[in-house]
């Protein structure tokens, strides 16, 4: 398991549908070795705090084995690293393999797995295609956040190693899929909704579904 690249990109403003739009999604990759804070990466920086970023969300992670997928899909597109938002692009993890809650140690930073990553309509903007957020969820490579627990300093081709798993074990994927589904696995509800590092909106979201399941 590698980091392959460190990707920032700063706020700024794009035209879209004729509106002028701040985002941040624009990154590019980065050499050397950059520190990594409670809240972001130096020489990154969120545009909108409501929605983006924060302790939860303070590093977006993507797989590089997604890329063969979207060259797939869209024939043309430049997709280099740090294309999707990613912060961090790696290779070894993916959403079937990473669990809420697993805790990695990259250069001198620790982190743990937070959520998966939910997109906004600024993927839109930046693909320049209407359909892409629904392309987007419908894949289920969604990539995953972030905490950071230590701070340190990371580079490209930096190892990215499992120090520690929650027991509970439940995969990024199962959170993805539980989400987008209608009904959803009342055991799993009630399992995901106790998960202590998933943030308090998500739970709340699947502790209604539970409860709307057992009434």
């Amino acid at each position: 398991m590698k980091l392959l690249s460190v990707n920032v990109g700063l706020p700024r403003e794009v035209e879209s549908n004729g509106n002028r739009v701040r985002t941040s999604i624009f990154k590019r990759p980065i050499a050397g070795r950059v520190r990594v804070s409670r809240l972001n990466i130096d020489g990154d920086q969120q545009s909108d705090l409501t929605v983006h970023g924060g302790r939860d969300k303070a590093v977006y992670v993507y797989p590089s084995e997604h890329y063969p997928f979207w060259h797939a899909e869209l024939p043309g597109m430049d997709l280099v690293r740090g294309v999707f938002g990613e912060n961090f692009t790696t290779t070894g993890l993916d959403e079937e393999s990473v669990h809420i809650g697993d805790r990695f140690q990259i250069g001198s930073a620790e982190c743990v797995v937070t959520q998966p990553r939910m997109p906004c309509y600024k993927l839109t903007i930046r693909f320049n295609r209407p359909d892409m957020i629904k392309r987007f969820l419908q894949s289920g490579r969604t990539g995953f956040y972030l905490a950071v627990t230590r701070e340190g300093e990371v580079t490209a081709g930096d190892a990215l190693t499992r120090i520690a798993s929650d027991p509970d074990a439940i995969a990024v994927a199962d959170v993805v899929s539980l989400y987008a589904s209608d009904a959803g696995n009342q055991d799993l509800l009630r399992r995901v909704s106790a998960l202590a590092f998933l943030p308090e909106n998500w739970r709340d979201y699947f502790r209604k579904r539970l409860s709307g399941a057992d009434e």
